[in-house]
């Protein structure tokens, strides 16, 4: 299965393999274009195609199989969740150029099977990679039939799919980085809820006016939100405003207190993650520069959800900053 997979960087991480399934295997893939089913069908000016969730069709051991390759594959901690969708498109259907960017909670990696036999090229439904939305097309990857391709989802994964002359059935499988769950998206929901900057301490405001006379909204906004993490969390106010000032590029915190470097790293991280998306480059400076601290009592959720392998290898330290 996915075997000797041929890996590309650009435009941006992916990799295709031929003769991607044994026959049964594809023969159970295409059975689920016959199962009943509700399809969703989208008709925009952008996306047109039909979706059917197939993942309780698939036995475990398949969707378990699947998995670990793509572990091995991608080098990536992905979780035990597993989502997989059939995709028909009908004659005339197209799907315009995009990228899925990985939101907070958002799947990481996605695996795309094609199960179009005798395709010829007069068919369509080409798969296209871009380095840009106006960019001329970088790569193709033809609908053949038994060819899987595989991608990881970041801002500037680009691609789109030319109109289907034929009929185009794909099976998609989904992937969930260990430090982007569905989890991690409700925990950033729930410490930002109900969000007022009224609640951060008198002592900010001289920095933060100062601030907002020469750094974009977006910076400022940022580190208000760092800050409001930080006061969630029951820290003081020079930590609260290292925080604001770490988030803002006005200063660098520093490591001599490593309650205070893990807690405005982690709160900068998630004001990022409430505003942007998934930065698989970002996380993994987050990574090194949290390894070998100890996990601290009340950053742990929160550091469970972020780093989790780190997590649960490292010890908790009870004493809090007052």
């Amino acid at each position: 299965m996915l075997s000797q997979p041929i890996h590309h960087d650009s435009p941006f991480p992916f990799f295709y393999v031929n003769a991607a399934f044994s026959d049964a295997q594809c023969a159970a893939l295409e059975d689920l274009f016959l199962q009943d089913g509700e399809w969703q069908h989208r008709d925009g000016a952008f996306y047109r195609c039909s979706l059917k969730d197939v993942t309780e069709n698939i036995p475990a051991p398949f969707q378990a199989e699947v998995l670990d390759r793509m572990r091995e594959i991608t080098g990536l901690p992905l979780t035990n969740r597993v989502v997989v969708t059939a995709q028909r498109m009908l004659p005339g259907q197209a799907i315009g150029i995009h990228s899925d960017r990985p939101l907070v909670g958002y799947e990481i990696a996605r695996l795309v099977v094609q199960l179009n036999r005798q395709w010829q090229a007069e068919h369509g439904g080409v798969l296209e990679l871009f380095s840009s939305p106006e960019s001329e097309v970088f790569f193709r990857v033809n609908p053949e039939y038994n060819t899987a391709f595989g991608f990881l989802l970041h801002v500037d994964s680009y691609h789109g799919v030319t109109e289907a002359i034929q009929a185009r059935q794909t099976v998609v499988f989904n992937f969930w980085h260990a430090a982007n769950t569905p989890e991690l998206a409700a925990h950033v929901q729930t410490l930002f809820a109900e969000m007022r900057f009224s609640e951060l301490p008198a002592a900010l405001n001289p920095l933060a006016s100062t601030a907002e006379l020469s750094l974009p909204e977006e910076t400022t906004f940022r580190a208000s939100m760092a800050a409001i993490a930080l006061q969630r969390w029951g820290y003081n106010e020079a930590t609260i405003l290292k925080g604001y000032q770490h988030s803002a590029g006005m200063s660098v915190c520093d490591t001599e207190q490593a309650e205070t470097y893990a807690a405005v790293l982690l709160a900068d991280w998630m004001a990022y993650l409430y505003r942007d998306s998934f930065d698989l480059a970002l996380w993994n400076i987050l990574r090194r520069e949290l390894a070998g601290l100890a996990v601290f009592a009340r950053l742990m959720p929160t550091w469970q959800l972020c780093l989790p392998i780190e997590a649960a290898r490292q010890a908790v330290i009870c004493q809090p900053i007052r």
